[in-house]
């Protein structure tokens, strides 16, 4: 169970930092890097999965390498109030739905759709237009990706000095 009032420390966050790079990375490379023990980076590493910081060990897929070529945003309308559940469950059925936020401005939810062409774009849309309570969809299509990187983690960027490596601490 996460605690919003957790402390992470600088080791904590180049843990993570490590593991966001790599997540093959062995206590013992993390631990070289961190300067600890592989056994305490090991205990840390349980803790913040533990506490619900770290939520999942992945893999990051280029999409383009399984065929799903086509990516758009399709910022969603509902007619009258909907709840974010009731949106999640909605959207939940249609697998091309890669994420989905609630949003605040002139729509309620914005859609990441990837999809193997625009012809198949099209039908996954399509099916979210059908969703009963949907007033309105408009779609922006990505022409290219310029940046994706994973979530960062070293807050000592926050005013501008970051230089562009992930989770490098600028000393």
């Amino acid at each position: 169970m996460r605690n919003d009032s957790l402390l992470i420390d600088d080791i904590d966050q180049h843990i993570v930092s490590c593991l966001i790079a790599d997540a093959r990375s062995s206590y013992r490379e993390i631990g070289e890097t961190v300067a600890l023990s592989a056994p305490a980076v090991k205990r840390r590493v349980d803790r913040l999965v533990n506490e619900g910081v770290i939520t999942s060990f992945t893999a990051r897929v280029d999409p383009g390498s399984l065929g799903w070529h086509t990516q758009a945003f399709v910022s969603v309308t509902f007619r009258g109030n909907v709840s974010p559940a009731r949106m999640r469950e909605v959207l939940t059925p249609i697998p091309e739905v890669v994420a989905a936020y609630t949003v605040s401005g002139g729509s309620d939810l914005l859609v990441h759709i990837r999809a193997a062409d625009m012809a198949h774009f099209e039908e996954a849309l399509e099916r979210l237009r059908t969703v009963d309570g949907i007033g309105k969809t408009e779609s922006t299509i990505v022409l290219s990706t310029l940046l994706d990187r994973p979530t960062p983690i070293d807050r000592s960027h926050r005013d501008g000095t970051a230089d562009g490596r992930v989770g490098v601490p600028v000393r």
